[in-house]
C-alpha cells in the first residue's frame, strides 16, 4: 500500500455504530469504505444504498477474503469481537476494533497474541481520548503540570437509560456485562491514560441490578425485545489501585434514582501540583497560586473536527506508517483485566489482585 492511497475500509456489522463510523469515514478523503456485510443483509444492504458502498458481502468471511479491503471496522455485539478481530488479522487486515475489546480477559488475550503475531495495526476505539478537553488535559500531565496523580475519580451515570432491553445488550452471554463493560470500559481507558499509565494491581468492586430485572429505567438506544430478558448489571462501583500508590474509583449506571446524575461521563485528576476536570468533553484546571485557590477554564478549539475523526485520522496513520496506536492492543487487554476482576470481586466480595502474564 503506497502512502499516498486511501485505506479501503471494510465495515464489519451494519448497526447504530457502525452507521457512525461510516459518517465519520465521509469526513476523511484519506479512507474510502469499499464493502460491508451484516448478519441482516437487508440493514446491509441499505447502509451500502445510503452511502455508496460498492459491494455487500453476505458474510464477514467473504469481507475479509476481499482484496480491495486493506482494514476492517469490527462494530458486531461483544460476543463476537474476538472471533472476527483474530480472524481479520490472519486474513492481513488492520483492524479498528468497538469497544469492550471482547467478552473477558481471555478473548481479549487471544487477539492481543494474534496482533503481535500479525504485527499488523490494531486499535480500540476510545473516542473519549480524542476529545479536545482530554487531549488538553493529557498535555497538561504530560508537561508534570499537574504532578504526581495520586487519586483519580471517574464514572458514567444514568438516571433511565437501558439500552435495547432483552436484546444482546442485556445478555450476558453476549455482552459481557451492563453498563459497566458498556460506559465503564470508556471511562477506565480515559482515567489511566491521563493518569501516566500506571500499572494497575488491585481492584474491588461490585455491581447491582435493581431496574433491569423490572423492565423500569429504559432508555431510548435500540429496540427493545420485550420477550427476550436482562441477566446484567445496571449499576457498578469500584476501587482501582495501581503500583504507583494512586487510585481510581469508578461508578457507572444505566438507571439509578439520584438527582446529581446527568447522564455525561467525568473525569477528575488529583495531583500534587495540581488538579483537573472533565466533563461532556468541558474541562478546567485546578492550582493554587499566592495561596489562592487558581481556575482555568479550556478553550475549545476553532474548527474543531470531533473526537471520532481525529481517532480515525490516527487509525489511517498508524496503518500507515506502521505505528503503535494510542489505544493500543495491550490498553484493550488491560481494560478486559480490569472490568473482569471487578465482577469476580462482585460475585466474591473479596478484592481480586490482577495477574499480568502478557
Amino acid at each position: 500500500m503506497v502512502n499516498n492511497e486511501q485505506i479501503r475500509f471494510g465495515i464489519i456489522g451494519a448497526g447504530n455504530i457502525a452507521g457512525v463510523h461510516i459518517q465519520t469515514l465521509a469526513h476523511i478523503p484519506e479512507a474510502a469504505i469499499t464493502a460491508i456485510t451484516d448478519v441482516y443483509q437487508p440493514l446491509a444492504e441499505q447502509r451500502a444504498r445510503e452511502h455508496g458502498i460498492p459491494v455487500v458481502h453476505p458474510s464477514y468471511e467473504k469481507l475479509l477474503e476481499d482484496p480491495d479491503v486493506d482494514a476492517v471496522i469490527v462494530a458486531v455485539p461483544n460476543k463476537y469481537h474476538a472471533t472476527i478481530a483474530v480472524a481479520a488479522l490472519q486474513a492481513g487486515k488492520h483492524v479498528l476494533l468497538e469497544k469492550p475489546m471482547a467478552l473477558n480477559a481471555a478473548e481479549a488475550k487471544k487477539i492481543l497474541l494474534t496482533h503481535r503475531q500479525t504485527n499488523l495495526t490494531l486499535m480500540m476505539a476510545h473516542q473519549q481520548r480524542w476529545e479536545w478537553s482530554s487531549l488538553q488535559v493529557k498535555e497538561q500531565v504530560d508537561k508534570g503540570a499537574l504532578g504526581h496523580i495520586y487519586n483519580a475519580k471517574t464514572g458514567w451515570m444514568r438516571r433511565k437509560g437501558i439500552p435495547g432491553w432483552g436484546t444482546w445488550f442485556t445478555r450476558m452471554d453476549q455482552s459481557g456485562g451492563g453498563p459497566l463493560i458498556d460506559l465503564g470500559v470508556h471511562m477506565i481507558d480515559l482515567s489511566l491514560h491521563l493518569m501516566g499509565n500506571p500499572k494497575p494491581l488491585t481492584v474491588f468492586g461490585t455491581t447491582f441490578a435493581e431496574f433491569g430485572p423490572k423492565k423500569r429505567g429504559i432508555g431510548t438506544w435500540g429496540t427493545p425485545n420485550w420477550e427476550g430478558f436482562y441477566d446484567v448489571e445496571d449499576l457498578s462501583t469500584a476501587l482501582i489501585k495501581c503500583d504507583n500508590g494512586s487510585t481510581l474509583s469508578l461508578d457507572v449506571s444505566w438507571a439509578a434514582h439520584a438527582e446529581y446524575m446527568d447522564g455525561k461521563p467525568f473525569v477528575y485528576l488529583m495531583g500534587s501540583e495540581g488538579g483537573a476536570s472533565l466533563r461532556d468533553a468541558k474541562g478546567m484546571l485546578f492550582s493554587e497560586v499566592d495561596d489562592q485557590k487558581h481556575e482555568v477554564q479550556l478553550a475549545v478549539p476553532e474548527n474543531d473536527e470531533g473526537s471520532r475523526v481525529r481517532m480515525a485520522r490516527h487509525f489511517i496513520e498508524c496503518v500507515r506508517e506502521g505505528k503503535e496506536p494510542l489505544t493500543s492492543a495491550l490498553s484493550g487487554y488491560t481494560n478486559s483485566l480490569i472490568l473482569e476482576a471487578i465482577y469476580e470481586s462482585s460475585r466474591t466480595g473479596a478484592a481480586v489482585t490482577l495477574e499480568w502474564d502478557i
